[in-house]
């Protein structure tokens, strides 16, 4: 079976509602994306820090709950932490309390496909690590990559716009929302921040997710656009975290992820986008139903698709 390595940050997410005691939910884009990917039974290792403290210890549970092999540099220091305050609509604003240094993680995994993004890809030094495992497993997997916006932690914008473009260069699938294309490229529209980078020596397959108006998913050959699936919306903690684990999911089980998938996904048309945008979509509308980043598992899925 497909083996998967994600690496990037785990975050303690405080989240804050009017009215309503604080409540911590396991989080942090890459490790949401492991669990995502764990929860529809896809085997993952995630490579990250967690500090020796009650949140370190809350997130491993998660994690380990729903399959996630957690590797750790051995750091010492406090698990990265975030302030997340939902307004009445639910949707979310953040304040980061995180030092990110991650140093090569001891593990064996040789895996088929290789998931970053997010604050590990950006923030110094620990993004240097992150860079260069995954160039070193380039040639021996295929790599996604979301860049997953956060302005307060991105330092200068010419500086985290080179950042991110190194990993689009180095990437098989980049996801992107319209609000992170917006903040990087302020003078450029999504559409063409998208055919800019499939221009590039880098991604196969760009998909952009636009909120509650849907998402779509361009090629160099072909294009598929989707609206949004109905939801019930609770937040929107880790939707496109959640929509990411589904697109990726639908993608190993067409055979387009690791080394032998590569062609396949340079090759893929119209009906096949379509289904990997709807992956990604209902996985999306199952998270957002539900407090914090909590992803559908395989029959939720299947129940939100059908």
């Amino acid at each position: 079976m497909l083996e998967l390595l994600v690496i990037g940050e785990c975050v303690a997410d405080i989240v804050r509602r009017p009215d309503e005691a604080d409540r911590v939910h396991p989080g942090g884009s890459p490790a949401n994306v492991a669990h995502g990917l764990a929860r529809l039974g896809r085997p993952v290792t995630l490579h990250t820090q967690l500090g020796a403290d009650e949140e370190g210890r809350l997130i491993t549970a998660h994690l380990a709950s729903a399959g996630v092999a957690v590797r750790t540099d051995g750091s010492p220091g406090p698990t990265p932490k975030a302030v997340v305050t939902l307004d009445a609509g639910g949707r979310a604003t953040y304040d980061f309390d995180i030092h990110w240094t991650l140093a090569p993680v001891p593990d064996g995994t040789a895996p088929d496909h290789v998931h970053t993004g997010s604050l590990a890809a950006v923030m110094a030094p620990g993004a240097d690590t992150v860079l260069a495992r995954v160039a070193s497993l380039r040639a021996s997997a295929t790599v996604s990559y979301d860049p997953n916006v956060r302005p307060e932690l991105m330092g200068d914008h010419a500086g985290a716009v080179r950042r991110v473009e190194e990993c689009v260069a180095l990437a098989d699938v980049v996801k992107a929302s319209d609000e992170d294309l917006g903040w990087l490229y302020p003078d450029r529209t999504p559409d063409e921040v998208a055919r800019g980078w499939l221009e590039s020596d880098g991604p196969a397959l760009v998909l952009v997710t636009r909120g509650g108006e849907g998402a779509y998913a361009v090629t160099r050959r072909a294009g598929a656009r989707i609206g949004a699936f109905p939801a019930r919306v609770v937040d929107t903690v880790g939707a496109g975290d959640a929509f990411m684990a589904g697109a990726l999911h639908a993608l190993a089980a067409r055979g387009l992820l690791g080394p032998d998938g590569r062609a396949g996904l340079r090759a893929i048309g119209e009906p096949a986008l379509t289904d990997v945008l709807r992956h990604g979509a209902a996985a999306a509308s199952v998270a957002v139903g539900r407090a914090g980043a909590d992803p559908p598992d395989n029959a939720e899925l299947r129940a939100a698709l059908g």
